[in-house]
Order: C-alpha cells, then sequence, then structure tokens
C-alpha cells in the first residue's frame, strides 16, 4: 500500500520516528540502528515502508534503503518469524552482517538479537542461504546518501560525506558521524570536516 513515506522528521523515540506529510503524521517502527542514518528533527527524510496488517492493528515499518527493506520481507518468509522478530535482528546487525552470517553460518550472531533463540537463528540460515548473496554487500550504496541529504545544509553535509570517503572511511561510517553534527548555514565543509575527525578519533 505504502511504497514509502518522505517528508519532515517530526520525532524520533525509542524504536519509532514519526515523519509529516502534508499535514499527517506517520509512526513508523523502525530498528534502532536507524538512528545513525537519520537527518535532524525538521529535516526532509525518506522512509521505505512495509504495512503489516493484523485483526485489531495496522503497523509501518520504515527503512532507510531498498535493501534493507527486501531483507525484511526475506526474514518475515521464515517459519516462526514475525516483523518485532525481523525487526530485532535488523537492530542488533546490519543486512550485510546478515549476509555474512547466513553465508558464513554464524548462528551466534544472529541468535545475538532479542527473542531469536538458537533453533530461529538456525533456519533463518537455513531459509534464506539461497536468497542472500554476497555481490550485494560490495555494491556502491548511493541511497542512505540520497535519503538523508536533503536540506538547506545538503551540499556542505555531501561534500563532508565525500571527503571522509576519500580519507578511507566507508560511506555508512561516514554518513554516520555526519548526521550527529550540528550543521548551520555559516558551517564551512572545512569546519564540519574537522568535527566529524574529532569525533572518529573518540571512537
Amino acid at each position: 500500500m505504502y511504497a514509502y513515506i518522505k517528508g519532515t522528521l517530526e520525532e524520533i523515540g525509542e524504536g519509532y520516528l514519526i515523519i509529516d506529510n502534508h499535514g499527517m503524521g506517520y509512526q513508523i517502527q523502525t530498528a534502532a540502528n536507524i538512528v545513525d542514518y537519520l537527518p535532524s528533527i525538521g529535516e526532509e527524510v525518506k522512509i521505505y515502508t512495509y504495512l503489516h496488517v493484523k485483526e485489531d492493528a495496522m503497523s509501518l515499518f520504515g527503512f532507510i534503503t531498498k535493501d534493507d527493506l527486501k531483507v525484511f520481507k526475506l526474514l518475515l518468509g521464515v517459519n516462526g518469524i514475525g516483523p518485532k522478530g525481523a525487526l530485532a535482528i535488523l537492530s542488533v546487525m546490519s543486512t550485510d552482517d546478515l549476509r555474512f552470517a547466513v553465508v558464513g553460518g554464524d548462528s551466534k550472531a544472529i541468535a545475538k538479537a532479542p527473542g531469536i533463540g538458537a533453533k530461529t537463528a538456525q533456519r533463518v540460515i537455513l531459509e534464506l542461504k539461497d536468497k542472500l548473496n554476497l555481490e550485494d554487500v560490495f555494491e556502491e550504496k548511493t541511497e542512505i546518501t540520497k535519503n538523508i541529504l536533503s536540506s538547506e545544509s545538503k551540499t556542505v553535509k555531501n561534500e563532508a560525506v565525500q571527503a571522509l570517503v576519500a580519507l578511507g572511511y566507508s560511506s555508512s561510517e561516514a554518513l554516520a558521524v555526519i548526521s550527529k553534527i550540528s550543521i548551520s548555514e555559516n558551517d564551512s565543509v572545512e569546519e564540519v570536516l574537522k568535527a566529524a575527525l574529532k569525533q572518529m578519533a573518540i571512537f
């Protein structure tokens, strides 16, 4: 029903976010680690969504990239895993980490997710080993950049991310640290880059 929702990020809570789209607020359940890739409150964001319908409720689940949504749907196809279980897995590991775990048979990594036991983790590997491949891990992921960098400070953020990538950091690392920095209209790329490098040094 909803392929994605694009609008103003109004609120970020524990396990959810709210997007205002033309005066209507959509509450979307999300993985915990999505916070690292979200823009600041009041900025525009695009979230790919999955509508889960039950007899007594309808829930929206949201993801930064189409790939995250795709893997979420694959997890839903695993016997014994519902939306909450799938979201729990994607909260403790990225889609790429999950691919490595499935291909490598690492059920312990998957079982770290809350509510996911050893048998369920083994079932994930068994049922997804032919559906997940490592080729997708090495594809350039530009979707996150497109979704996040959509505000007045877009140019500065974009150039700072590109500079960090040029210095050897991964795009996900660069995006994560830049998203945590408060950027004003007067800030230059150099100032943002210096602040980002300080953050990198801390971690």
